[in-house]
């Protein structure tokens, strides 16, 4: 595993990003986060998202594969054919069946289309630290037993992903607590194993986790597999 600090860079290319999951923590705040940068978003939900700068919201639902072929299509009709996706769909109590129906049908889309999908899944399916052989789903130190059926459903979105062999996906995983907070621009990058800070803590904000999303969709890595965390302020110097 390799970890790196990241921080926003600057942006060379504008894009159209849709968004899946529009509404939710993180949906929401990716849209914010790629408006706030001059990209241009199709803010899919339900029920459709707030209109504001660089974003046009679309009323779709997740689980109508039929509605999200359409909604593709219409976009590309109007001259609003995005150049990426973000999955950022998440059910408590876990429903797996609509998780990987929805993730399915975006990677369809997207290989016929070739658009790249990043998919915002879960800690579950990172491994843990110090012991590569236990994923976090079966870790009781990070996924407490009423938040395992959850992290069972991320590992099966992430296999799902990697069972399509026509799209071109990134599959980011949180760490193991993401809540609401301050955009730093700030976090550590990772690959397939848990990060924890400093502290001992494996945590981010959702802000900076979209910080994180939009940054891998502007300069792509080339691992399909990648956590974050947040990102110690750097200790003071010597006096």
């Amino acid at each position: 595993m390799t970890t790196a600090s990241k921080e926003t860079g600057s942006m060379t290319t504008l894009k159209t990003i849709a968004v899946l999951g529009a509404t939710g923590m993180v949906g929401s705040r990716v849209i914010d986060e790629a408006g706030a940068r001059g990209h241009r978003v199709l803010a899919m939900s339900r029920k459709p998202a707030s209109e504001g700068p660089n974003v046009m919201p679309l009323a779709v639902d997740a689980n109508d594969t039929h509605a999200l072929h359409e909604a593709f299509a219409d976009a590309a009709a109007h001259g609003a054919a995005p150049d990426a996706v973000v999955v950022a769909v998440r059910t408590f109590p876990a429903d797996e069946e609509f998780l990987i129906g929805a993730t399915r049908a975006v990677l369809d889309i997207a290989a016929r289309r070739g658009l790249r999908v990043l998919v915002v899944g879960g800690a579950g399916a990172l491994r843990s630290p110090g012991d590569r052989g236990v994923l976090v789903a079966d870790n009781p130190t990070y996924v407490p037993a009423e938040y395992r059926a959850v992290a069972a459903a991320g590992i099966a979105q992430l296999r799902a992903c990697q069972a399509h062999a026509d799209a071109d996906w990134v599959y980011l995983s949180p760490p193991a607590l993401l809540e609401p907070g301050e955009r730093t621009g700030r976090y550590r990058r990772g690959t397939d194993t848990l990060l924890t800070t400093a502290g001992g803590r494996s945590w981010i904000s959702a802000e900076d986790l979209s910080v994180a999303a939009v940054d891998e969709l502007e300069n792509p890595g080339i691992e399909q597999h990648i956590t974050v965390v947040h990102h110690d302020a750097d200790p003071p110097g010597p006096a």
